[in-house]
Order: C-alpha cells, then structure tokens, then sequence
C-alpha cells in the first residue's frame, strides 16, 4: 500500500557546484514569552526520511524523534536563540533574523549558500541567500531546521515552566492563548514576556 503522506526530497546540497547549502527556520516568532529560537542545517546529499515535514505538522513525539534524527545524520547543524529583552530592543523580524544569522555562525562546516523559510532575510556574509515561501514544507534542509528550532524551544519553554508554573509554558510553550492571557492578567508578566508584545487583548467598549 503507497501511503499518502507527502514525501521529502533533499535539494541537491549546492545551488552552483561544490557549495553546500544550508537551511535555515526559526520557532516562536508568534509567542509572547521566551526567546526566537532559529536553527541551521546542512544535509547529506541522500538524506531523505518519510516523516521529515514543517514542524508544525508533526506530533510532539514525533517531532523529537526526528530532531534525533537529524542530529545523527546531519552534516552540520545549530541551534541560535535571541532573548526576550533583545526581542523588544530591535523588534521580532530582526530578532528572527539574527537568530538565524547566529545559527550560521555556529555551524561546524560552512555553507556556500543558504535558503530560508518566508520572505524576508538580510544577507549573511558574501554567501547566495533564497527565500522560500512555504519552505520549511517543501526543501529537506529547511524542514530539518524548522524542526530543530520548534523542539529545542519547546524544551527550553518546558524549563521555564518550572520556574513560572503559573502561565503553563507547559501547554502554551508561550504562545497567546486564552489561558495565557488569563495567566498574565491574574498575576502580570515576568521577566520572560516580550513586553512590546500586546500581551493582553484590546478590551473594546461601546465608546466610539
């Protein structure tokens, strides 16, 4: 029986001949708490996996499978984060990008050319960078990191609930759900929150 699930197929690791590539994707963007976590990836020219898709289509478990996965097989790989209070001082976009760009830098092997998931990225050193729209569902590399930035922030999101059990990071990992937003209500932000973030809903009146 052929299954239905989409499968993955690597890019060839270069762009122009004999320069590896890179794929690059960040986590927690969207959150109201914790760090941007961005991740880097270059990939064996034969890697391919069934399960290997955008994080966000993967189950929490089988998300950690696979970030084991790509760990082992990888030909380099890194994890980079951007702090809350640095998040407010040069705004999430920059944030997102200098994550990626830390990545990079914390790669064991260089890159020749680097492609990201989205539409915007500045240039990083005098490599060809491509933005890919959708990209951490259809480039392996891409997909790869996208996982790796989604379960490394979840387990740092999982630590920091133990400190701050009262927004329970444990279910949200920070993101701006009702409970979250109640949590911050009943007992204000903490160090973690982004505070340039609106992290209480827009309470609307019969005032115009």
């Amino acid at each position: 029986m052929t299954s239905s699930r989409k499968q993955f197929t690597p890019l060839p690791p270069c762009h122009i001949s004999g320069r590896l590539e890179a794929g690059c994707d960040e986590a927690g963007r969207g959150c109201l708490a914790g760090p941007v976590f961005a991740a880097a990836v270059i990939l064996p020219d034969d890697f391919s996996h069934p399960w290997l898709n955008d994080s966000k289509q993967l189950t929490e478990r089988r998300r950690m499978e696979m970030r084991d996965i790509i760990k082992a097989s990888a030909v380099a790989w890194a994890v980079a984060r951007v702090d809350p209070e640095e998040i407010d001082s040069i705004n999430i976009l920059n944030a997102s990008i200098e994550a990626m760009h830390r990545a990079l830098d914390a790669l064991a092997v260089r890159p020749g050319a680097v492609i990201v998931d989205g539409n915007r990225f500045k240039p990083y050193r005098d490599l060809d960078c491509t933005t890919f729209v959708k990209g951490d569902a259809r480039y392996a590399n891409i997909a790869a990191a996208s996982v790796l930035a989604k379960t490394e922030r979840d387990l740092y999101m999982l630590a920091a609930h133990d400190r701050f059990p009262v927004y329970h990071w444990d279910i949200n990992k920070g993101y701006p759900t009702a409970a979250h937003r109640e949590a911050i209500a009943l007992h204000g932000p903490c160090e973690l929150h982004r505070m340039t973030f609106r992290l209480l809903p827009v309470i609307k009146t019969g005032a115009q």
